[in-house]
């Protein structure tokens, strides 16, 4: 085949290719571009899963008549005018590819009309060209109507999941922007049925109960005000927003929000920062819930890596992550609160939303007032012990209530703290053993033990080479005196060092394999040795697998169960 010029039809549908991959995609596109135009009320209507009908309809700035046909021609933009603009990008919409790529694959009508004109315009464009324009009287702002999306494009329409899958994409655009935007009103109607409405009062917290719900909306904590102190430059990076209380964890990591400069993008950073901050406070598997809005200078990040600007590159990453993670880490140790015993009951039984995507709360459900916030507590009281029961769990009462406490989790914790104290003072205690053990590995596990040789040393391990894959080990951690250290040693070795975070992980398998276990018998002593020492934990709530330590049954709860209330 010869070198030759790819027809404009061709060339257009390329570009759509690149910019609507699906229904939610021309969604985003003029949601974003309602944003922009300063719409205060944004009102998004979709049936067919948004293949037969996408209408956003929005009180913006509107188009002025002479500029709404030039607005469909390519690379066409009121956002940027030069190369420097793109240093200082302020808007969502830019690259002047949205209404184009939306018009090359349906049919599309826009209505609009500003403030100062006396009536509006409406266009209707098939396969991108006008196909007929009006004068009509409206109300200001912009309405965009698509019908049909890629119904001439079948090889486009058979990548398209279910209607069902499509709406609920749509549905996780919007809420992302009620999210990031709780200043604005959005509707949704979805099929007829109204699936999300907004106040756009300025309130996070209530769009947050419109899209999540109640429950996980009273667990949510306020993000910022504890990082003022690195946050006073004017060039410094912002963080805001709410993070979830540990209890309120989720399957999956689809519950993670975050807006750049008001950009809602997807970065594995920014996930891996906030995941960071919650270790060891959430359980293995557990991921956790956050609205997280990042603000810094333009110029401090790229928007300009994706077609549709869902990504940005930041020219310092180790500073966003470092801002992000200290920022959620010092909220959650500040106020996350000694879980209750009907927290607990509701954090590990809520059902994991099967679509993988945000759900809307119904409309008939929005109905309610959030409930007075729980006190939240820093830090334990002192407690005095009573008893243990099933061999398993310490009963104390505290001037609050009574508290169950997990004895293998809970000295989990303890002896976690002391080991990083000790590692961090460079003071690992150490037991001698008497004699030398033989310590057997596989070749796996050899290739990974010549590699971490010196960091075991430093947590108390004497091993050294004694034949191809076997090791004399002459000391030990203290704490693991008379424990199957051999076990542990296996555990690291078949998977532990090889986490990210290897130092925690290699001190939490320690205090794991030292911690007293469930179903052993403790003594008065032990147990108030154990009590004294979770009561000066910095974090005394979860053990270092983000299991809780320990439940809350407080008095007001305990009059009400024997009717005393």
């Amino acid at each position: 085949m010869p070198i030759q010029v790819l027809s404009e039809k061709v060339i257009s549908q390329i570009a759509a290719g690149e910019v609507v991959e699906r229904p939610a995609s021309v969604v985003k596109e003029l949601v974003e571009n309602a944003l922009d135009a300063g719409a205060q009320q944004i009102g998004v209507e979709v049936t067919g899963g948004g293949t037969r009908l996408i209408r956003i309809t929005d009180d913006g700035c509107g188009i002025p008549a002479g500029e709404v046909a030039t607005a469909f021609s390519r690379h066409a933009t009121s956002k940027i005018s030069s190369l420097d603009d793109l240093q200082t990008i302020a808007t969502m919409g830019f690259r002047g590819e949205a209404l184009p790529s939306i018009a090359a694959v349906a049919e599309v009508e826009i209505a609009t009309r500003i403030e100062n004109e006396a009536a509006g315009i409406t266009l209707t464009l098939e396969d991108g060209v006008v196909a007929n324009r009006r004068s009509e009287g409206r109300a200001r702002g912009t309405t965009v109507t698509v019908r049909n999306l890629f119904r001439k494009i079948p090889a486009r329409l058979k990548f398209l999941k279910s209607t069902a899958t499509e709406s609920s994409r749509i549905a996780n655009v919007v809420s992302q922007y009620a999210l990031c935007f709780p200043e604005v009103g959005f509707t949704l109607t979805v099929d007829g049925r109204t699936e999300l409405r907004t106040a756009g009062n300025g309130n996070l917290i209530d769009s947050i109960i419109e899209v999540y719900g109640q429950e996980i909306a009273r667990n949510m904590i306020a993000v910022g005000s504890m990082a003022a102190d690195w946050q006073s430059s004017p060039d410094a990076i912002r963080i805001s927003g709410m993070v979830g209380a540990p209890q309120v964890s989720r399957a999956g990591r689809n519950y993670l929000s975050f807006f750049v400069n008001r950009r809602w993008v997807n970065s594995r950073i920014l996930a891996f920062a906030v995941e960071e901050a919650y270790h060891g406070l959430l359980m293995t598997g557990k991921h956790p819930v956050a609205v997280v809005n990042i603000e810094l200078p333009p110029a401090e990040l790229d928007v300009n890596i994706h077609p549709a600007k869902s990504e940005v590159k930041f020219r310092d990453e180790h500073a966003v992550f470092a801002a992000v993670q200290r920022a959620v880490r010092r909220t959650l140790v500040a106020e996350a609160p000694v879980a209750r015993i009907e927290e607990v009951t509701a954090a590990y039984s809520a059902p994991a939303n099967e679509q993988g995507v945000l759900t809307p709360v119904p409309a008939r459900n929005r109905h309610f007032e959030l409930p007075e916030p729980v006190p939240l507590i820093a830090s334990l009281p002192v407690l005095r012990v009573l008893g243990q029961a099933r061999n398993c769990y310490i009963v104390a009462e505290g001037p609050d209530g009574v508290y169950l406490i997990d004895q293998h989790a809970a000295h989990e914790r303890v002896l976690f703290d002391q080991i990083k104290a000790q590692r961090s003072a460079k003071r690992v205690e150490v037991q001698g053993l008497l004699e030398p053990a033989t310590f057997e590995v596989s070749p796996r596990q050899a290739e990974e033990l010549r590699r971490r040789l010196g960091e075991l040393l430093e947590f108390g391990f004497a091993l050294e080479a004694f034949g191809e894959r076997t090791y004399l080990v002459r000391a030990v951690p203290a704490v693991l005196k008379d424990r199957d250290w051999q076990g542990m040693l296996r555990e690291l070795l078949d998977g532990g060092l090889r986490q990210s975070r290897s130092e925690e992980n290699i001190i939490a398998t320690i205090a794991c394999h030292a911690a007293v276990r469930a179903g052993q018998a403790l003594s008065d002593e032990e147990m108030h040795g154990l009590v004294r020492q979770l009561e000066q934990s910095p974090n005394p709530h979860t053990c270092p697998h983000g299991r809780p330590t320990l439940i809350h049954l407080s008095a007001a709860q305990l009059e009400r169960e024997f009717g005393r209330a």
